[in-house]
């Protein structure tokens, strides 16, 4: 199979310093990308006088995480894309487990390898950890991390299992899945995209897979903060958007009532936190999906929808009230 690690960057030339050395080092056999969203740090000069065996694709400005890779994937040819997060440390033998996977199972369409907290590398991290899943009303959660409750890597998700989610941090998928989903949605921009393509995915009857024998190390936070009002916009408007296009409209319409309420709860909540800028973006994300509702409801898959989408009815209930922070104890595999 042939192989392209496809790195999106955008004003990130301090991580390709950083990171890349351990992409060369360890990726054996893997063509190795770098798109670029128009950056206007030196991140060009910096892959042409560092890294010339790196191939450059050049978008024409910042499309976004979900433009972004739209457009440079169509400049690449191979059989699986790894979209890899210019903030990750890989490590050595990190591609065979995966690649192992998707020659051994047909119907695996997407996958992620464990991803643990460069920080604090004996914990989760938080942009996917050990696999993702989400609850009825939509809230995602993973494998090792629940909400901002991060697990020790204690070696218990050293396992290979089917997820709902893989994070968009490292995500491997087929080329022609990609493409026959026609890639990830332009109008998240960023922030759970991935979700939503692994859900048209699994809509369409393909497999996504977590394999903790492959690990990789994730900074986090660089583009846009957990403090960063616009992440909080883009995380509440675009998990409406998935909820919207990806369920069945008897389902669909009282799930998003529910979340409505709820977003209204964590705005007060912010509100109490003295953190109005984060209310004030909630009430920006359901402004934009009221305005975008009736183009966001045409994208709805055409396919059968998943019945049993979820493995917890309510993580929020579980995780704020019961105090649950280890998916072990949430759900019994």
């Amino acid at each position: 199979m042939r192989v392209a690690i496809a790195i999106l960057n955008w004003n990130g030339a301090e991580l390709l310093k950083r990171f890349l050395p351990s992409v060369l080092e360890f990726s054996e056999g893997a063509d190795i990308y770098v798109i670029d969203n128009a950056s206007t740090d030196d991140s060009i000069s910096v892959l042409k006088e560092r890294f010339p065996e790196v191939h450059v694709i050049q978008n024409d400005k910042n499309h976004g995480f979900a433009g972004g890779y739209n457009l440079g994937l169509k400049s690449i040819d191979a059989d699986i894309y790894c979209l890899l997060n210019s903030d990750v440390k890989v490590t050595k033998n990190w591609l065979p487990p995966v690649l192992e996977q998707f020659k051994n199972n047909r119907d695996l369409a997407i996958a992620q390898p464990k991803i643990l907290d460069l920080n604090n590398p004996t914990y989760f991290e938080y942009a996917g950890a050990a696999g993702g899943f989400i609850d009825k009303l939509g809230y995602p959660f993973c494998r090792g991390r629940i909400f901002q409750a991060l697990e020790k890597d204690l070696g218990q998700y050293n396992d290979i299992k089917e997820v709902f989610w893989a994070t968009g941090a490292c995500m491997f998928i087929r080329s022609a899945v990609f493409k026959e989903l026609q890639g990830f949605d332009d109008d998240y921009f960023a922030h759970q995209e991935e979700i939503d393509l692994c859900w048209r995915a699994k809509n369409n009857g393909h497999a996504v897979y977590y394999v903790g024998h492959s690990e990789v190390f994730h900074m986090g936070g660089f583009t846009l903060e957990n403090s960063n009002p616009y992440k909080t916009f883009l995380n509440f408007r675009n998990s409406l958007y998935t909820i919207t296009k990806n369920l069945p409209a008897k389902s669909a319409y009282p799930i998003l009532f529910f979340r409505l309420v709820l977003d209204g709860i964590a705005a007060l909540r912010f509100l109490a936190q003295f953190r109005a800028r984060h209310t004030f973006a909630i009430l920006k994300a359901h402004l934009s999906f009221y305005r975008n509702f009736s183009m966001i409801y045409r994208k709805r898959e055409k396919t059968n929808f998943l019945i049993k989408y979820y493995p917890v009815k309510s993580i929020v209930w579980s995780h704020f009230v019961h105090q649950v922070n280890n998916y072990n104890i949430l759900v019994k595999d």
